[in-house]
């Protein structure tokens, strides 16, 4: 069973951290990690998101104005390496240029071949980008041949990859939310973006790591393999650990438990309680960056199975409903946005981990 960092691969408002808070409790032998990348991707010298390009007073403000991902997979080596398991949850955007653009290798990785773990130390110079006017991506670097991601395929070996998912319907008017008053005077998000879904990157990233025989092609909860993954059904990538954020509210102690075993954890079953002083300042403190987006996650106390399904509604009731919150706009906004995320989540929904029906 592998023991690399564990690396869950998601899109805003999937009920990540949620999930993450489970893992949290595991101080002994996990080190979480928690969204580190969006350092880089919406702040850093080597930023990609446009969000901030034309605030630099944010940019500064935020803390993170001189954080590579360089700097951020050093920070990671150095938690795998304090003999604590590295668990890591953040978005596959974060590493994909938007909005479909080309991917270069980001400066600060040239040469980062030595490992997750490893002196990192004795690299060669990155390549200085030239001064121009404009945002620093596309950078002065060349990409690698199907890699959608500004990470060389060297360093993405050294982690144990899974996935995260929900339906755009309950996860695209989530993150608009954040986005209008009075909750983006908390978040600083001042406008919705349609680019920031996440779920053509994630699946892009998906069917990379499936591509180059990272991962599958065998099943998380199957015995045997299904499908292939470009390597003439070659078994020897971690297993297709694909989450859907509903089977966890429905069932969180039955899909965590598959998860664990896909992953390497030991599960224990009080691992989805956290309501105690220790766990409760750790979260706070790990979630502090991202201010107004994990609320509901900072004052939990459990991951506890809801007392109902979710009723399935029809796309004029799903309207309906946000135009009541939101107004005509705004529906039409998340409404678009929805439709163009639909196809990526039911095809990465067809890898989901499915348990047995009980008896």
């Amino acid at each position: 069973m592998s023991n690399k960092p564990v690396f869950v691969a998601t899109h805003p408002r999937a009920c990540s951290t949620a999930f993450e808070r489970v893992f949290m409790t595991r101080r002994d032998t996990l080190q979480a990690v928690h969204e580190p990348f969006g350092d880089a991707y919406y702040f850093g010298p080597e930023r990609i998101a446009e969000r901030y390009e034309d605030d630099e007073k944010a940019r500064v403000e935020s803390g993170y104005a001189d954080s590579t991902y360089k700097t951020i997979f050093d920070r990671i080596a150095r938690d795998n390496s304090a003999g604590k398991r590295a668990f890591i949850k953040d978005m596959a955007q974060y590493w994909i240029p938007p909005n479909g653009k080309s991917a270069q290798i980001a400066p600060s990785l040239i040469g980062y071949k030595r490992g997750v773990g490893t002196d990192t130390t004795k690299l060669p110079d990155a390549p200085v980008a030239p001064t121009r006017d404009g945002p620093p991506y596309p950078f002065p670097t060349e990409g690698e041949d199907g890699n959608p991601t500004v990470v060389p395929k060297g360093l993405l070996e050294n982690f144990h990859f899974a996935f995260l998912i929900r339906h755009p319907n309950y996860s695209i008017p989530s993150y608009y939310r954040c986005t209008i008053p009075p909750l983006d005077e908390v978040t600083g998000f001042y406008n919705f973006r349609p680019d920031e879904a996440g779920y053509s990157e994630l699946r892009r990233l998906f069917d990379y790591l499936r591509e180059v025989g990272q991962v599958g092609p065998k099943l998380a909860g199957k015995s045997a393999t299904n499908g292939t993954n470009g390597t003439n059904g070659v078994n020897h990538g971690v297993e297709i650990c694909v989450i859907d954020a509903d089977d966890l509210l429905d069932n969180p102690s039955g899909i965590i438990e598959a998860f664990c075993k896909s992953t390497g954890i030991k599960y224990e079953p009080e691992m989805l309680k956290w309501d105690n002083e220790i766990d409760q300042q750790n979260a706070k403190a790990a979630f502090e960056k991202w201010k107004g987006f994990h609320e509901d996650a900072i004052n939990s106390t459990e991951l506890k199975a809801r007392t109902h399904k979710k009723a399935p509604k029809s796309k004029e009731q799903f309207l309906a409903e946000w135009t009541e919150k939101y107004g005509e706009k705004g529906a039409k906004q998340i409404r678009d946005t929805v439709a163009e995320c639909v196809e990526d989540y039911e095809y990465l929904k067809q890898f989901a981990i499915k348990l047995p029906s009980p008896n």
